[in-house]
């Protein structure tokens, strides 16, 4: 098994992402003690009752991002070489993991681990394992990725 990692996907760029996506987490929690969930906050959009402001801003910081990311580097060199319906097929897998564990990869790797949660280390460790033997399924067995 020959294994090859590409360091040059670790940009100072990417370290800037990570370390926004962290203090935006510590603020959410320390300042309102809310968890920085996105699946928990898009989904209680979702339901009929009261749309707390905070909410409404975390999700617009999402759909906004790529465009101050593009003023950084050109949108155009991002390419997607995968096709749309196994695009779609990932997004429904991913939604329904995410119900499934109560809870998605930010939910539980960034907020849960770091308080140190039971289920989010073990979500966590699911979710970190399934995604290593799906990588080395498509890419190494079925050759689709």
């Amino acid at each position: 098994m020959n294994i090859q990692i590409d360091w040059q996907a670790f940009t100072p760029l990417s370290l800037v992402g990570g370390l926004l996506l962290g203090f935006a987490t510590v603020i959410l929690l320390l300042g309102i003690g809310r968890i920085a969930g996105i699946s928990g906050i898009f989904s209680s959009m979702l339901k009929p009752k009261r749309v707390e402001m905070w909410q409404v801003l975390f999700i617009l910081g999402l759909v906004v991002s790529p465009l101050f990311y593009s003023l950084v580097k050109p949108l155009s060199d991002i390419e997607i070489s995968t096709s749309l319906p196994l695009l779609i097929g990932a997004g429904l897998l991913v939604g329904f993991g995410t119900r499934l564990g109560s809870g998605c990869t930010s939910g539980h790797g960034i907020c849960g681990n770091a308080r140190l949660s039971p289920r989010s280390i073990a979500a966590t460790v699911t979710f970190m394992l399934f995604g290593i033997v799906t990588v080395y399924l498509g890419r190494h067995v079925l050759g689709v990725i």
